[in-house]
């Protein structure tokens, strides 16, 4: 009796499919809190550890923090192809609760959605890439190269897990291509499926503004004073067109949309690009953020008292240069555009992110994500695609990597909720994602 009901539980677990273990990876991972800062990315780390270790793939945790560990797994392939890498990242923006409608870290499901900070950004992808290694292992397919996994820590703040690795443990992670975050698909109000492929991104390059004046009584209005010349610096830059740049995926981006329905429009306009782009710009914000570098404001400091005017005021702005510039044309276009001595422009200290040329879309990764999708759809748009939004996949890039946002899940959710309150994802998208996902890497790991 005892041995009739081994078995019978044996068919139980075999029968968990590549969905249902997505899903299970995906709610036990967004119950464990991962905030950035402090992180503790250490609980995914060992829960991770732990659940491959059930499947008999080891699981190795490191990293200089304890705390704040990354995970690298290896199926071992054996044919004489480089390994492929699957990444995503294991820490969360931090929730503020008040403005949630659910719990943010109870991975509660409504109305056919699983809410809960990190469900976009990243953490299906994460229990999508578990549960593609599990199925290749349980599966005891042939490999033709190596399959490496990465959870990796503090993608959201310094990087620093990505840096660590890269400098202590880069024969882990070595491969010929990767498959990332910050790709993904959607459907035209005119039906068509359109799979956006992050082959580049832009940069994160902070600056601080900062404004001096002399300080005084605020009955007294002064010509230099802080306040106001922060605000006019602040004002000349967000409105300032910035120059237009195109590269190999944008190019090819535009020309492809052109074709959409949607963005017929756009068609007559891409001839004479620089000369239209600020037309293109106006019409389409998201656009606009695509061929040039853009400033938001987002923080300010300033002032003790309503009546005392300060002798400093700062902001902080987020800019995303194009990666064709550097730090220092930008700061020096900055100067030029504020022209006020009594504006400082500062680099903000701390994640420095580097700028690299896009990924090619002539690798035999692209190439398989090209014949899955097709596979699934031939009538579907596939693009490559600039995120405005940074990964650390720029990091594996600038190590001559060819890294790939891999557009496994559906974005019908507007406006994305990455970062934002009530993040989720639709369970069917999860599931449907995870299958995807195991498709483009039997299409390019599988021996033939």
């Amino acid at each position: 009796m005892r041995i009739f009901a081994l078995f019978l539980l044996a068919i139980v677990v075999r029968a968990e499919t590549l969905a249902d273990r997505t899903q299970r990876y995906f709610v036990d991972l967004i119950k464990l809190n991962t905030s950035n800062a402090p992180g503790n990315e250490t609980l995914v780390a060992k829960y991770i550890q732990a659940e491959l270790g059930k499947e008999g793939i080891a699981a190795e945790l490191l990293g200089g923090d304890p705390q704040r560990l990354n995970v690298v797994a290896r199926l071992a392939g054996g044919g004489p192809q480089r390994p492929l890498l699957m990444m995503a990242h294991s820490d969360v923006v931090p929730v503020e609760p008040k403005l949630w409608t659910v719990p943010a870290f109870d991975a509660l499901e409504k109305n056919g959605f699983i809410y809960g900070r990190g469900a976009v950004d990243t953490k299906a992808l994460v229990a999508a890439e578990m549960a593609v290694l599990v199925e290749l292992k349980q599966r005891g397919v042939k490999l033709n190269r190596d399959v490496i996994f990465l959870s990796e820590a503090d993608e959201e703040a310094g990087s620093t897990g990505i840096q660590w690795l890269i400098r202590n443990a880069w024969g882990k992670i070595d491969a010929e291509f990767c498959l990332n975050e910050a790709g993904g698909r959607e459907v035209t109000a005119g039906g068509v499926e359109v799979y956006n492929v992050q082959t580049s991104e832009k940069v994160p390059t902070r600056v601080i503004l900062v404004a001096r004046g002399s300080a005084g009584h605020g009955s007294l209005p002064r010509k230099d004073n802080a306040v106001a010349h922060l605000s006019d610096a602040i004002s000349k830059l967000t409105r300032a067109y910035m120059p237009v740049q195109l590269n190999t995926t944008t190019r090819r981006y535009f020309t492809e949309l052109a074709k959409l329905e949607e963005y017929k429009w756009l068609g007559p306009l891409l001839g004479k690009f620089e000369a239209n782009a600020n037309e293109i710009g106006d019409k389409d914000g998201e656009l606009d953020a695509m061929f040039r570098t853009t400033v938001s404001p987002t923080m300010l400091r300033a002032g003790m008292k309503v009546n005392v005017i300060p002798n400093q005021a700062e902001a902080q702005l987020d800019v995303r240069r194009l990666p064709g510039e550097t730090k220092e044309e930008v700061y020096e276009r900055f100067r030029k555009i504020i022209n006020d001595p009594a504006i400082e422009v500062l680099p903000e200290p701390g994640q420095d992110m580097p700028a690299t040329e896009p990924s090619s879309l002539t690798t035999d990764l692209y190439k398989a994500m090209e014949v899955v999708i097709r596979r699934k759809n031939p009538k579907a748009v596939i693009i490559p695609y600039m995120s405005r939004g940074a990964t650390d996949g720029a990091f594996l890039r600038a190590k001559g990597m060819a890294v790939y946002g891999v557009p496994v899940f559906l974005r019908d959710d507007k406006p994305g909720r990455a970062h934002g309150n009530d993040e989720r994802i639709r369970v069917s998208t999860l599931r449907e994602g995870a299958a995807m996902l195991m498709q483009v890497v039997e299409e390019i790991a599988l021996a033939k």
